[in-house]
């Protein structure tokens, strides 16, 4: 497994495990769970957040949340 910001734009991969004590309800609410696909639609900056697709939802994501979301490209 791979943090969430390793990831590319274009990259598809399945959310596998969330260090859920370390990011926001409201990321889950929007459907960042495992077992859900995500799909890196841009990326701002190395260090800055990144533009995903999970279900219908388009979340931006700051890059130290984005390290907390584990990840399995598919």
């Amino acid at each position: 497994m791979i943090g969430l910001n390793t990831l590319k734009k274009g990259d598809r991969a399945i959310i596998k495990d969330i260090l859920i004590d370390q990011v926001p309800l409201s990321l889950l609410e929007m459907g960042c769970l495992p077992g859900n696909e995500l799909l890196i639609l841009g990326l701002a900056s190395k260090k800055g957040p990144i533009y995903i697709k999970v279900d219908q939802s388009h979340i931006s994501i700051d890059i130290i949340t984005a390290s907390k979301v584990l990840v399995e490209l598919k």
